[in-house]
């Protein structure tokens, strides 16, 4: 049986991964294991930054955004070279077994350590939810509930003015913080890779809209990097259109805050499921949620899914944009 595991943020940060740091080490002490901190990602792998932990090292973080164990990213994590350093730092610490958190990059370290023998559990911490393998990544919510608080407030001023007022948001590749804010939101437009319009599509319905009732608002939500730069974009739809267009990049504000309910019970529930898994001898997976049901699946595997949505998600967009 594993007697000391590691745990580790890397990548983006995401509200609810100090909810899983906790769960982790909660567990493992609960199991008589020891757990150990690894500040600063796969970087700080490497660089040894290793520190014990015991309860009162998560203590009272429950609720904190971000990561009490820092994150960065390493692009030469890829390098076997870089690899074999990180397998001989932890198996000099005597650590055995990983649990880490946070996007696809985050994922393919944990295969290739899982490969050299170092049993690896990875788990979603991505607001983007960009991860096919689980249908909520941790800090999806949070993220999700940051944007409308935003949006409601921009709705005012926007109703105010008779505005059409687009608003950027984060997501990647992945359009689920643009399409589940824009449904929540009730938005006119919703733009994400997913589902994309043309300009004369979209200037024609803002121009439908604004011939019916001058007095009208419109709200568009976009994912980011659809548009290179959206606030040019919005002076393109104001001379096209004949609204009064103003744009809004929520930006950096949609990875911060105190994490929902949600993501704390999601984040806690994966961080123990993880160590139960390493207790059975299982590396090279990562953990998933299925409806209200925690699975796993190998790394390898995992990378490859395409994410699903709802069919019913699609036919609302597609009525949206009409």
């Amino acid at each position: 049986m594993i007697k000391r595991i590691g745990i580790l943020t890397s990548g983006g940060d995401a509200p609810g991964m100090n909810a899983a740091i906790r769960a982790v080490v909660r567990s493992a002490l609960s199991y008589g294991l020891e757990p150990y901190g690894i500040y600063n990602g796969y970087r700080g792998l490497i660089q040894n930054e290793i520190v014990p932990m015991d309860r009162s090292s998560v203590s009272d973080i429950v609720n904190r955004g971000g990561t009490i164990l820092k994150t960065a990213r390493l692009p030469e994590f890829c390098e076997k070279e870089i690899q074999f350093k990180a397998v001989e730092i932890l198996q000099r610490q005597g650590i055995e077994a990983l649990v880490v958190i946070g996007g696809d990059g985050t994922y393919r370290g944990a295969k290739a350590l899982s490969e050299l023998g170092i049993n690896c559990v990875a788990l979603p911490g991505t607001i983007d939810n960009d991860i096919g393998s689980t249908d909520y990544t941790i800090g999806f919510d949070t993220a999700l509930n940051t944007i409308i608080d935003a949006v409601d407030k921009i709705r005012d001023t926007t109703e105010s003015h008779s505005r059409c007022s687009i608003v950027e948001v984060m997501g990647n590749h992945c359009g689920d913080l643009a399409l589940y804010s824009g449904i929540a939101e009730g938005a006119e437009i919703i733009i994400t890779p997913d589902f994309r319009m043309s300009d004369e599509e979209l200037f024609s319905t803002l121009r439908k809209m604004r011939e019916k009732d001058v007095n009208r608002r419109a709200i568009v939500i976009v994912s980011e990097k659809i548009y290179p730069d959206i606030h040019e974009f919005a002076k393109k739809v104001e001379k096209e259109t004949g609204f009064n267009t103003r744009a809004t990049t929520l930006g950096y504000i949609q990875r911060g805050g105190s994490p929902s309910t949600f993501d704390r019970v999601l984040a806690g529930r994966m961080g123990a499921y993880a160590v139960d898994q390493l207790i059975a001898g299982k590396g090279g997976i990562c953990v998933g949620v299925r409806g209200n049901t925690l699975v796993d699946y190998e790394i390898s595997k995992a990378l490859a899914m395409k994410k699903k949505r709802d069919d019913s998600m699609i036919t609302i967009v597609k009525q949206i944009n009409k």
